[in-house]
């Protein structure tokens, strides 16, 4: 059996009236596949990135200041407060401190206040983004 190959009127026809060619059909499937490709990558880059992403403590709103075992920032002769951490922490330390570990370089109530401080992060406060997308599932 001999394939009917439509003429241009009869395709074009055809489009009018809802009908999807099987090539139409095809170039559409081929379309999705490579969007789907382009797509996964860019996924997997942005996962990367939030780990590697950084949360001052405390940040340049607050620089200078002591961390309370709350997470507020209190000034440096307020008893049992912490001194800045003098780094950046990484947004895996962080998800790891979250998850019960401490940060690196930091006593466990150190930590603990740090992780307090990083949970009271607001929009517009830096490494609030960071912390954000910790929060987002994956």
């Amino acid at each position: 059996m001999k394939d009917h190959i439509p003429s241009e009127s009869s395709v074009n026809s055809d489009q009018k009236n809802g009908i999807v060619t099987r090539r139409r059909a095809l170039m559409m499937g081929a379309v999705t596949a490579s969007a789907v490709v382009s797509i996964k990558p860019a996924l997997a880059q942005t996962a990367g990135s939030v780990l590697n992403c950084e949360i001052p403590v405390p940040g340049n709103n607050a620089m200078g200041g002591y961390i309370a075992p709350d997470g507020t920032v209190v000034t440096a002769d307020t008893p049992g407060a912490f001194p800045p951490a003098g780094r950046n922490f990484t947004g895996e330390e962080v998800r790891r401190a979250m998850n019960g570990r401490t940060l690196p370089g930091t006593s466990y109530d150190q930590s603990q206040a740090y992780v307090n401080y990083i949970r009271r992060l607001q929009s517009g406060q830096s490494g609030f983004t960071c912390y954000a997308s910790l929060q987002m599932p994956r």
